[in-house]
């Protein structure tokens, strides 16, 4: 089973897939050697971005992010004001300290094939001053700043869940009565007790809510070279200014703000939270906050069943279909995020089970076949209005479902198939590679 907490990391803009991860794979490349006390040996390192790391890599900031890693740094601690500096600083003598004290040479290669397991791949390789190979390593980046062949955390002390499911069917089987937060907040409390549960959603609400913040108050040009605007200030300053009665539709203009306020963020390399990737970590606080600031009684139990809702249909797509764009396209991030963020908040509304898994369904059938193709290798054209459109679309997908029965023809699992078999049919130009759509349909300034 996958944990609310495997779901919800705290990262560094902008990509989980191609910043979080491998920042993860250098530094335990980086470790790897220090453990085997190979450390001080070490003369060179050589990196090999591959698929779609390397066609979108420096614009997704994995150049940045495999040396940070080298240097010890994580993504959820790393200081993202001083980091593109110190990137710099290394850059001028092509050396990089590993574990922040042995420096060695370095050489960043990009290559335009992909490796049969998976598009996203990166090997680094540490050879001595005569050039034999010390330790190489390949790793996979599988979306959401997981690593292939890692275990999430909670799989790692071998205990079993209560409520384990596999399929939404099973999920619903499970509930009974209940809600599917009641199953998720069981399923949490087998690995860590209950009050850190609660206390650590609440805590990643507050990450959320900051990045929110700190999008909506800086002004400024993204970085990159499109000249992309960041428009979340303006749009913050426009609705401070009118009446609440003036615009019917004025809610839904806050749901936007604030999925463009993360995304702006993120794509100027801020701190944010997997969502279930940095690609799409807007869409679940933009609906979050909406419920927040609109739905009667909203309180912090209600932020808590909210996510651990929304992580019960992360991960039924992760574990079924996709969650990265560089192997299924946008419909596995934003489309996902999208399916999450309706189930959250259709539970909140009072749905049922049957409609939260409708209300889920509704949003990932209306992402299938969307496709990933950022301008410039960019985070921003279209990743950032995306967010937005998939944060409204989420709150008419609960809006719809709880106003139903919870019956509908087509079942998530069946969405969720389907988006497998799409982004299995789906040409790798569309899949995070900037080779085809938009990347080549917009003139770069």
């Amino acid at each position: 089973m996958i944990s609310a907490f495997d779901l919800f990391t705290v990262g560094i803009g902008p990509s989980s897939s191609h910043t979080v991860a491998p920042m993860r794979a250098a530094r335990l490349f980086a470790t790897d050697l220090a453990g085997a006390a190979l450390l001080n040996r070490v003369e060179s390192v050589r990196i090999e971005l591959y698929g779609s790391l390397s066609a979108t890599g420096p614009g997704h900031g994995t150049d940045k992010a495999v040396l940070l890693g080298l240097m010890g740094e994580e993504p959820a601690t790393v200081d993202v004001q001083t980091a593109d500096e110190r990137v710099r600083r290394l850059a001028q003598d092509r050396r990089v300290p590993l574990q922040g004290v042995w420096p060695a040479d370095y050489d960043l290669v990009l290559h335009a094939y992909a490796l049969p397991r998976h598009p996203n791949a990166l090997t680094f390789t540490a050879r001595d001053n005569d050039g034999l190979v010390l330790h190489t390593q390949t790793y996979y980046s599988v979306g959401g700043g997981f690593l292939d062949g890692e275990l999430p955390a909670t799989a790692a002390d071998g205990h079993s869940v209560p409520h384990p499911f596999g399929s939404a069917e099973e999920l619903l089987a499970r509930t009974g009565d209940r809600r599917i937060s009641d199953v998720m907040l069981a399923n949490e409390a087998t690995w860590r007790p209950e009050e850190e549960v609660r206390s650590g959603l609440l805590k990643i609400w507050d990450i959320m809510r900051d990045c929110v913040r700190r999008g909506c108050e800086s002004d400024g040009i993204l970085p990159g070279g499109l000249n992309v605007p960041r428009r979340a200030p303006g749009l913050r300053r426009s609705l401070a200014q009118g009446s609440s009665g003036e615009d019917p539709l004025r809610i839904m203009d806050r749901v936007a703000l604030h999925a463009l306020a993360v995304n702006e963020e993120n794509a100027a390399g801020g701190r944010v939270v997997t969502a279930p990737t940095n690609g799409a970590a807007g869409v679940i606080p933009a609906v979050l906050h909406h419920y927040c600031d609109d739905v009667p009684g909203a309180d912090d139990d209600g932020i808590i069943r909210f996510l651990l809702t929304a992580a019960a249909i992360g991960s039924l797509i992760k574990e079924n279909a996709s969650i990265s764009g560089a192997e299924v396209g946008c419909q596995g991030e934003v489309g996902s995020a999208c399916a999450m963020a309706a189930a959250g908040l259709a539970e909140r509304l009072g749905g049922t089970a049957g409609q939260v898994e409708n209300a889920a369904e509704i949003a990932l059938e209306h992402h299938l076949g969307m496709t990933c193709d950022p301008v410039g290798g960019l985070v921003q054209i279209p990743c950032i209005e995306r967010n937005a459109v998939a944060a409204v679309k989420a709150v008419t997908a609960a809006r719809m479902a709880v106003k139903g029965n919870g019956h509908h023809i087509v079942s998530l699992d069946a969405a969720i198939t389907t988006m497998r078999e799409t982004g299995a049919d789906m040409s790798t130009n569309y899949k995070e590679t900037s080779r085809a759509g938009l990347a080549l349909h917009v003139i770069q300034c």
